[in-house]
């Protein structure tokens, strides 16, 4: 008995919720490989953008405060699976998304044919995918790009996932950092004895509150980014599947 089409979007739903609020690795190999048996999508390469920038933010923010290189190193560490797993599931979200769009297809097949010929096609990998070298490939991408940005649905859509995934799962780490930092020896030079104190609390609640935001900031301007950059690579795909 064939599978309704609701049935299928609860399927897929429910396992990308147990893939990224509940760690089930199979639920992503399922998934993979139902989107596989679809629509033949197996060029799938996502890359791990957001936790080298939140290193990098969090340590400017806490700029101010004691070890904040170690501090932004500690939470790296404590979250990157987290956030590797929302963005592997951004990825293939876009990459779908652009893969079965055919009417974006036929327009960037109409540039290729003009780019390539039918045997450079057969041959070829990878056709825009990293290189947008003619006007109106870049023309192209940009349109599209600004249609994603402004499309409400898939906008709102994804910001919500993240802000939902971000409270769920990012957020009770983040206001637990103080936990998984070694306690700092700080020495008195004031006292003539020269004490060493422990610094029993790292982090401020208005510290914590502030990197939460900085985190839910950078994991969003970067999952639409590789949202967009995915679906571009799809659509790419989509074309280069028709020549082979």
């Amino acid at each position: 008995m064939a599978l309704s089409n609701d049935t299928f979007y609860d399927l897929y739903e429910g396992l990308k919720h147990n893939f990224l609020f509940k760690n089930d690795l199979n639920s992503i190999h399922i998934l993979l490989n139902l989107y596989d048996i679809e629509d033949n999508i197996r060029n799938i390469f996502p890359k791990y953008v957001s936790i080298k920038y939140l290193r990098n933010h969090i340590s400017r923010i806490l700029k101010n405060r004691r070890g904040n290189q170690l501090i932004a190193m500690n939470l790296g560490e404590l979250i990157h699976e987290d956030i590797n797993r929302l963005e592997l599931l951004l990825y293939l979200e876009g990459y779908k998304g652009g893969f079965i769009n055919i009417k974006e297809a036929n327009r960037l097949e109409d540039i290729t044919v003009k780019t390539y010929s039918i045997n450079e096609l057969y041959y070829q990998k990878y056709l825009f995918h990293f290189d947008t070298f003619t006007e109106p490939v870049q023309e192209l991408r940009d349109e599209i790009f600004e249609n994603l940005e402004r499309d409400e649905d898939s906008s709102n859509n994804l910001h919500n996932l993240i802000g939902r995934y971000c409270e769920k799962v990012i957020r009770n780490k983040i206001f637990s950092l103080n936990r998984y930092l070694d306690k700092q020896l700080t020495i008195d030079y004031e006292s003539s004895s020269a004490n060493i104190t422990e610094d029993e609390t790292l982090l401020t609640m208005d510290d914590l509150s502030n990197v939460y935001n900085e985190v839910i900031k950078i994991v969003s301007r970067n999952g639409m980014r590789l949202f967009k950059d995915a679906y571009w690579n799809g659509l790419n795909d989509r074309v280069l599947k028709r020549y082979r």
